[in-house]
């Protein structure tokens, strides 16, 4: 039977972030994908989560490695992948990601293509997907992202015009909920940078304010 992972907070967010790279992995050159992620979602979320970074080449068993031990073992609930989902020979990231998941998630990849084809028509030789994993006592939600800071942003944020206004949504405003019907903590977001939508019966009262003396 498969263990839990451990966790010292049930209402922490434990985000793993992989970057698939085989020249920022070998050292060539500086990894940009995981401190992309990483200022995202410090300006995005608002409640406790802790990051579990990897940095790994394009390779399929790797990548498929890295991802079961991210959830399984540290116990994830959400892991964004950054790299490898292009046409090219090396670039096997989805693969990797739809062989550990139980369920496909592919609406996330489709919402992502058509946030790129705003900007470029390249963007349908993107291959992004993603998934749920699932074991005994856990789940988690793992989605490939872009390669480029630009584009991982625009995935996840969205597309607003200069008041502000949303004109494409982003991924990120579903990836709350699905986090909650998987069965994992409660996320909050930054309205202004992403707005997490809920169905009124799935959203807590907020936290009431204390006057101060």
């Amino acid at each position: 039977m498969t263990t839990s992972p451990q966790t010292n907070n049930p209402e922490e967010l434990v985000v793993g972030l992989v970057s698939v790279s085989d020249r920022a992995s070998g050292g060539v050159y500086e990894d940009k994908g995981i401190p992309a992620l990483q200022d995202w979602l410090a300006s995005a979320i608002t409640t406790p989560y802790r990051i579990e970074p990897r940095l790994i080449p394009d390779e399929r068993a790797q990548i498929e490695k890295t991802l079961v031990e991210l959830v399984d073992a540290v116990g994830c609930h959400l892991v964004l992948t950054t790299g490898g989902t292009g046409p090219a020979r090396r670039d096997v990231t989805p693969e990797a990601t739809l062989a550990v998941g139980t369920k496909e998630m592919p609406g996330f990849g489709e919402q992502m293509r058509q946030i790129s084809l705003q900007f470029v028509p390249t963007a349908i030789l993107s291959r992004q997907v993603a998934v749920i994993r699932e074991t005994d006592q856990h789940a988690a939600l793992i989605m490939n992202l872009p390669g480029q800071p630009k584009a991982i942003k625009e995935t996840l944020e969205g597309l607003k015009d200069a008041d502000g206004k949303v004109l494409v949504n982003g991924i990120f405003a579903a990836v709350p909920y699905c986090i909650d019907l998987i069965g994992g903590p409660y996320m909050e977001t930054n309205p202004a940078v992403t707005k997490a939508w809920r169905p009124k019966n799935a959203q807590r009262p907020a936290a009431p304010t204390q006057d101060k003396a």
